[in-house]
């Protein structure tokens, strides 16, 4: 799940890096407001990145897909690809899950055909 997830997360810092490009044009926000807030939410993706599998990670990361859609009322783009990383961390949280039991399940197999030397 951790390698998924990151992926998406990683991904999420060049779209916020993006959206602050394109939110610089807004004469109603200062360069400093845009680059504080885009630096904030790009250096949470990243520590995100290797606290996803422990307690309250992935609902972190939830908080983090909906602050990105959020976004979209500054960068109206950004409730499109706020939705699509949306879908995107949903499907890398669900198929990682599922993956991490397969290995649980193959290394179980593997522990237990292997022949005691006793």
């Amino acid at each position: 799940m951790r390698t998924l997830c990151a992926s998406t997360l990683i991904g999420e810092v060049f779209i916020i890096g993006f959206a602050g490009l394109v939110a610089m044009k807004d004469d109603d926000l200062s360069m400093a407001t845009v680059w504080t807030v885009s630096g904030i939410a790009m250096f949470l993706c990243l520590a995100l990145c290797g606290m996803v599998t422990r307690p309250g990670g992935v609902a972190l990361g939830w908080a983090l897909q909906i602050a990105l859609i959020a976004s979209g009322f500054v960068v109206p783009t950004m409730f499109f690809l706020g939705a699509c990383f949306a879908a995107l961390w949903w499907a890398s949280v669900h198929y990682g899950r599922k993956i991490d039991e397969a290995k649980a399940r193959f290394a179980a197999q593997a522990d237990s055909s292997t022949p005691n030397p006793a």
